[in-house]
């Protein structure tokens, strides 16, 4: 079989995305999906995500992870393939679509791509960290020396050591000003570091006002693949209005043999 395939990544975090509005792709092939993420006997990439048709939306989106499995909600996911969209033509410049947490808006200008998050009402904090969920589950943890904190042990420590079987995605912030952050992000399902992460940074802009290290509802946020913006409003104990901007690059198209 020869797939047809994208690739695009949004702040380095990469994903293999397909158009499936004919539905040709086998979904259940778990080891499929992984054997294309997979950076030696693959494409390479941090997820797979399917474009599909949707009878209410202007398309749907189907998120696996790197390891095969159906996903929850990936932000940088999400605006790849808002731009992947764009480019086939399905939409303008603004958007409606489907996903496994429910509807998002999206708008996109160039290569930057504004996308609607859900709204959080839950942001559960520990003495050491939060816990919240902005589409897929996270936890934020402040530490010091980011930039040679051993991310991979330390993250895969607390993803199955807190978290257990079904896991989290494991954030390590550092402040760097009054509205910005650093942040180095462990992924479930990639089970390693990832250049960046979307609901992850949403989730470290939140989690950071909500604990008062930051007055201000727009969080510049730096991660080792760029820079990302979250904006929200608050509505008495709920976040509201979160949108994650970015940009979102293909980096090329090609065939391969499965």
């Amino acid at each position: 079989m020869e797939l047809q395939f994208f690739k695009y990544q949004g702040t380095g975090n990469d994903f293999v995305i397909i158009d499936n509005r004919q539905e040709l792709f086998p979904k259940n092939d778990i080891q499929l999906v992984a054997h294309l993420c997979d950076r030696r006997f693959g494409v390479g990439a941090d997820g797979l995500i399917l474009l599909e048709n949707d009878p209410d939306t202007d398309f749907k989106m189907v998120y696996f992870n790197a390891d095969g499995a159906e996903g929850s909600m990936c932000g940088n996911g999400g605006r790849c393939l808002v731009a992947f969209a764009h480019f086939l033509g399905v939409i303008g410049n603004e958007t409606t679509f489907n996903a496994v947490d429910g509807l998002h808006h999206a708008t996109i200008d160039g290569d930057m791509v504004k996308l609607k998050m859900v709204d959080v009402a839950d942001v559960r904090e520990k003495p050491n960290y939060s816990f919240l969920d902005t589409g897929s589950p996270h936890h934020v943890q402040l530490v010091e020396d980011l930039e040679h904190f051993n991310v991979p042990k330390e993250g895969a420590k607390l993803r199955y050591g807190i978290y257990g079987k079904s896991g989290s995605n494991i954030n390590f912030v550092e402040q760097s000003s009054d509205d910005a952050f650093q942040v180095r992000t462990y992924e479930r399902g990639v089970e390693n570091e990832t250049l960046s992460c979307g609901t992850g940074v949403t989730a470290v802009a939140i989690a950071m006002h909500q604990s008062g290290k930051t007055a201000s509802k727009v969080v510049k946020v730096k991660t080792p693949g760029g820079n990302l913006t979250i904006s929200f409003e608050q509505q008495d104990d709920t976040y509201t209005n979160v949108f994650l901007q970015g940009p979102a690059v293909q980096v090329y198209k090609g065939v391969i043999v499965c």
